[in-house]
């Protein structure tokens, strides 16, 4: 039986990719960068990613992409512009970013009448924290497991593993039965961060494929939804 709930945020509460593309579509008119269009977008997120996964896997640092991202983005689109000044730029805009996924509050209305409902996210405390409470999600959570905040990223085993031992901490006070790692979900919209590490540890994992990709790279996930509101149907 499920007893707790951890949740990812961009992707799969606030929609990142959105943010993503009016912010480029907005800082390319405000630094004159030329016409933006759509294939800059996926260039973007074909970088991101790669950085975000040598994160993940201990071969960058969080400083070390904000240094880099842009520049890498720049260079391959022969855009001769300062990358960090447009880092810069990019994550002020994503501090006050709270674009909701369809139907986000709903579902998080729903787990937090039935489980210990906590956030499972990657980045900058600050910045995650601020988002949850302008997208008038903050109230939902229990507790905010945040990298930053943590020391370690997904996938690792410590991320989660801090996770299990910080929910169990408060029921051994209160003389309550630990909570197993069979008896937490992880629902998230990456496979190598969300899912694959949560699976590692033992936890049940519902991904997220809003894109409707099909793709599950063979894991065993537990389940599948292309809508948030899908989650109810096994929760």
């Amino acid at each position: 039986m499920i007893k707790a709930v951890l949740i990812d945020i961009d992707n799969t509460l606030l929609d990142f990719d959105a943010y993503v593309q009016k912010t480029m579509k907005d800082g390319f008119e405000i630094f004159d960068l030329g016409l933006y269009d759509d294939s800059m977008f996926h260039l973007f997120r074909q970088i991101n990613t790669e950085m975000w996964r040598k994160i993940e896997q201990g071969l960058m640092t969080y400083n070390e992409l904000m240094q880099e991202r842009w520049n890498k983005i720049f260079s391959v689109l022969n855009i001769s512009f300062d990358g960090p000044t447009f880092e810069n730029y990019f994550r002020d805009c994503l501090f006050d970013s709270a674009i909701p996924i369809k139907d986000a509050e709903k579902i998080l209305r729903y787990l937090k009448e039935r489980y210990i409902l906590c956030v499972a996210s990657n980045g900058p405390y600050e910045q995650q924290l601020n988002r949850l409470e302008k997208g008038k999600m903050l109230s939902f959570f229990s507790k905010l497991f945040i990298s930053e905040k943590i020391g370690v990223s997904k996938p690792s085993e410590e991320f989660f593993l801090y996770c299990l031992n910080e929910l169990n901490i408060e029921r051994n006070r209160q003389g309550e039965c630990e909570i197993l790692p069979s008896e937490i979900i992880m629902i998230g919209d990456s496979l190598s961060s969300d899912i694959s590490g949560a699976i590692g540890v033992g936890f049940k994992t519902c991904f997220f494929d809003k894109n409707k990709s099909g793709i599950t790279n063979d894991l065993p996930i537990d389940y599948v939804v292309s809508a948030l509101d899908d989650i109810r149907r096994f929760m």
